[in-house]
């Protein structure tokens, strides 16, 4: 699988409300979100889409605080109004959602960024999958991330960030594990998730793979750790 094929093309029309519910989102609009959310899973719409809006209309977010029309204060409001989204869909999701796997991911948000929202969302989506998962938490290091692989033997490294401003961190875990892990034969695979991930930067920071959102991240995932594929 190359980088590439880990991107899911662009849903601008999830479901009916979808545009709305985005833009309620990205001014802020607490209330008014989550009357909405509310709404939408009583008329049956896929949570999962649900959680894709929210987070597209979270990586304006993003772009609006690293250009300064937003502070600090509009990201962590746009990012509790995500946490209490996911916390009115993870039930429903936590039923819908089956499968198992032998794979063991080990997840932070790398040195830099302390967001976790999602990040969060990932790991839980992980673990609903069948995976064994290592939660590192968040701003964490390179030499952490070594250091933690060397314990836990993970499958695969998965990198979360929300800034633009931590792909260096990105690069220089990515190369430390490459170099420094002591299990040449059977090499953990990288993959790096968040907003504003593409191919390009995926190609710079030397990732295996990257996603934008949690079921991309965890296709990919699902394919590297099958047995026809480990065999």
């Amino acid at each position: 699988m190359t980088s590439k094929e880990s991107e899911m093309p662009n849903k601008p029309h999830l479901f009916p409300d979808a545009a709305n519910l985005a833009q309620l989102l990205i001014d802020l609009k607490e209330e008014e979100s989550l009357t909405l959310v509310k709404k939408l899973l009583t008329q049956g719409v896929d949570p999962l889409q649900i959680v894709e809006c929210c987070q597209s209309g979270m990586r304006d977010v993003g772009k609006y605080y690293e250009t300064g029309r937003y502070y600090l204060s509009g990201l962590m409001m746009g990012g509790e109004i995500l946490r209490q989204v996911m916390d009115m869909v993870l039930p429903i999701l936590r039923k819908q959602i089956s499968g198992s796997s032998s794979g063991r991911i080990m997840m932070g948000t790398v040195q830099g960024d302390i967001h976790d929202i999602g990040k969060n969302l990932v790991v839980m989506m992980f673990r609903c999958h069948g995976f064994e998962v290592l939660d590192l938490g968040v701003d964490v290091p390179p030499e952490n991330f070594l250091e933690q692989a060397r314990e836990f033997k993970p499958d695969i490294v998965a990198m979360s960030a929300l800034l633009t401003t931590v792909h260096e961190a990105i690069r220089e875990t990515i190369r430390l594990l490459h170099e420094n892990y002591d299990d040449p034969e059977d090499k953990c695979r990288t993959i790096v998730g968040g907003g504003f991930m593409n191919d390009q930067v995926c190609q710079y920071v030397g990732a295996d793979c990257w996603a934008r959102d949690a079921m991309t991240g965890i296709r990919y995932c699902q394919k590297l750790t099958s047995p026809s594929l480990k065999s």
